[in-house]
């Protein structure tokens, strides 16, 4: 047993004297503060593409055509190509023309616009997994198309879409480290900074996936609470 102590110590001790460990202490602040921004921008963008795929899952079940086109090219654009490939796009190709852009709110926007194509078929999914008989109910009670929609299927399909919807807010977290490149300052932005002046990839990079894994198992256990809290209604 003290040989494990001693074993215990002296590789605690090799750890702490490594350059790399002292890299990561050091800036350990800076990058909790990227991790903080990262999850302010996941958070307005999953908030935007909430309403964008509310509205582009209803154009999918609608029969206007018009608004079922338009829904349905949204859907097929954002999903169909890379965020990569978004976020450059309208970071320097389509935004400039229509306001004078910075990196953050781009990064917003192209988040925002991307998550709610994903959400407008997480929507339409949830909204047909209702039984149809909620909506015939609803209307021999004298609701509209509307009102049914509104007061009885909407609130089912919520409690469906719950478990997809924390995955997307997941899965736009870790998405969310492609928009370093326009030099949005968040988690591995900050991550390349530090890499940039000490070339400690292991330990700097090693660091910001332990963050990452942090936040996504938080908002998990958050999500698989609250699942289960709404299943208890």
């Amino acid at each position: 047993m003290p040989s494990l102590e001693l074993f215990s110590m002296g590789f605690l001790d090799s750890i702490t004297s490594q350059y790399g460990f002292r890299v990561v202490t050091n800036n350990i602040g800076y990058f909790l503060g990227g991790a903080g921004y990262t999850i302010f921008i996941t958070a307005v963008s999953v908030a935007i593409g909430m309403v964008l795929g509310l509205f582009a899952g209803l154009g999918k079940l609608t029969s206007n055509k018009l608004f079922y086109f338009l829904s349905t090219a949204y859907i097929d654009f954002f999903r169909g190509t890379p965020l990569f490939v978004q976020i450059f796009l309208l970071y320097f190709g389509i935004l400039p023309f229509i306001y004078d852009n910075d990196p953050v709110s781009s990064a917003i926007i192209a988040l925002g616009l991307n998550s709610g194509a994903y959400i407008g078929e997480i929507v339409r999914a949830g909204i047909q997994a209702v039984d149809v008989g909620q909506m015939e109910a609803a209307r021999s009670l004298g609701m509209n198309q509307r009102q049914a929609m509104t007061y009885v299927i909407l609130p089912q399909a919520f409690k469906i879409v719950i478990p997809p919807l924390i995955n997307e807010f997941i899965a736009l977290l870790k998405d969310s480290s492609l928009v370093s490149a326009i030099s949005v300052a968040e988690l591995m932005h900050r991550g390349d900074l530090v890499f940039a002046n000490t070339y400690q990839a292991t330990w700097v990079f090693g660091a910001i996936a332990v963050i990452y894994f942090i936040i996504t198992k938080t908002i998990s256990i958050i999500g698989d609470h609250v699942e289960r809290r709404l299943a208890t209604d």
